[in-house]
């Protein structure tokens, strides 16, 4: 029996010193792994050419590179030996994390615009296309959709709930109008809606909706600032424009005070022969042969008029909500307005598939020039830059169809294209979409 238990208890401390053994070089293993690990999460930091990453898109000079530890889960970064700039259609979430509304495609949309000529009586003319006989309907089913994020589609009806005892009000030239009046037609779905005044050219009007009281309205500034014009509405000119670059247009300005939400651009009409002033003095003008007056170009009047008008509205004691609204590019093709241009495609253009022409481009460097320096100071402003997503809307426009059956049999005038403002319904109306979302967040 002895002899039995002894056996027993050796084989019992062997295995206890096996156990033991076999625990330690497991740990052993296990702490080799880790330290490894350890040493290689450090060790594969490695800094090219002396360059950091700096989130503003600059190369620091050599003795600017931190030594502080890095953070290895931020995107890679490519730099090059000149500044670099960034991209916005590659990064859509610059701005605290928030998507780009303004940067996207036009997706099919089956389900088609929420009105029609025959639903909306507030249609300008020369953008019913449906009326004027445009054969085509495609342009109807598409929306914009931003590359990041949801956008919802407009609710009229929560729309009006924030306009309640509000004004909205639309400053600048036709493509305002034609803005405004494709917010009137779905507005105009959900509620009743008076017309209650318009100018002897039905440029600038306003409409009330009595059961909201809420008013609505456009004033025609094309310029903004302060201009004496001479021409009729098909475009004829006996002379040549003035346009006061240190003064604002009164009928906005004096009307201000009193608006709660405002969108505001300029545009076209400064590519238009014109005389400049400052002080009541004439310093440039911009194609105006003959004149014996120094030709300084629109990209300086179109610079120092958003300037003026930025600085009246950052420093108004009324803090209207203001979108400040982009240039809008056109389509003409193989000519402008005047020359036989024209704009017959029957769908949009993807990204890549169409460059923005020269004056949009200079326009519209100077308009996000000039909002970033008024938001430099705490500008409230909101910037609309609608000028991109329009650019791939060649199919939008009335075209020949600016005018009713421009095709009807006996009507052998030229016919003329309009290839700058949008059909109603069109592309246009996706505008509000972006607009209802801007204002709900």
């Amino acid at each position: 029996m002895k002899a039995y238990n002894g056996n027993n208890v050796i084989k019992k401390q062997f295995s206890l010193v096996f156990v033991k053994f076999a625990v330690c070089f497991l740990l052993l293993g296990l702490a080799y792994r880790l330290f490894l690990s350890h040493f290689q999460h450090f060790s594969q930091i490695e800094v090219v050419n002396d360059a950091a990453l700096f989130s503003d898109n600059t190369l620091p000079t050599p003795a600017t590179v931190s030594e502080s530890p890095v953070t290895l889960n931020e995107p890679p970064v490519t730099v090059s030996e000149s500044p670099v700039n960034v991209d916005v259609s590659e990064n859509q979430t610059l701005q605290n994390g928030k998507c780009d509304l303004f940067i996207g495609n036009w997706v099919h949309d089956p389900s088609g615009p929420v009105y029609t000529n025959a639903t909306c009586y507030s249609i300008e003319s020369h953008q019913n296309c449906m009326k004027n006989g445009r054969p085509d309907t495609e342009y109807l089913y598409w929306r914009w959709n931003p590359r990041d994020c949801e956008l919802p589609r407009f609710s009229p009806k929560k729309f009006l709930n924030l306009m309640r005892n509000k004004s909205f009000t639309f400053i600048g030239d036709s493509i305002m109008r034609n803005h405004v009046q494709s917010l009137l037609c779905i507005l105009s779905q959900e509620e009743q809606v008076d017309d209650v005044y318009h100018d002897e050219q039905y440029k600038s009007r306003r409409w009330y909706f009595p059961n909201l009281d809420f008013s609505l309205s456009v004033i025609w500034s094309p310029f903004l600032a302060k201009a004496t014009v001479f021409e009729d509405d098909n475009g004829v000119t006996t002379d040549i424009t003035q346009l006061h670059l240190d003064k604002l247009d009164d009928v906005w300005t004096q009307q201000f005070d009193s608006f709660d939400y405002v969108v505001i651009g300029g545009g076209k009409w400064y590519l238009k022969s014109t005389i400049y002033l400052e002080n009541d003095t004439i310093v440039g003008c911009h194609n105006c042969p003959g004149k014996n007056i120094t030709q300084v170009g629109f990209a300086y009047a179109y610079r120092k008029a958003l300037n003026t008008t930025i600085k009246f509205i950052t420093s108004s004691k009324n803090k209207a909500y203001t979108f400040f609204r982009t240039t809008t590019p056109d389509h003409f093709e193989n000519g402008e307005w005047n020359t036989g241009g024209y704009c017959n495609r029957t769908g949009p253009f993807k990204g890549g598939e169409v460059d923005m022409e020269y004056v949009d481009e200079v326009m519209r460097k100077v308009e996000l020039e000039e909002f970033e320096r008024a938001s430099e100071f705490g500008s409230n402003m909101k910037l609309f830059d609608t000028t991109l997503l329009s650019l791939l809307r060649p199919d939008g426009h009335p075209g020949v169809y600016r005018q009713y059956q421009p095709f009807a049999a006996g009507n052998m005038n030229k016919v003329q294209n309009d290839c700058l403002h949008w059909c109603l319904p069109g592309p246009i109306d996706s505008w509000n979409d972006i607009m209802m979302q801007m204002l709900c967040h």
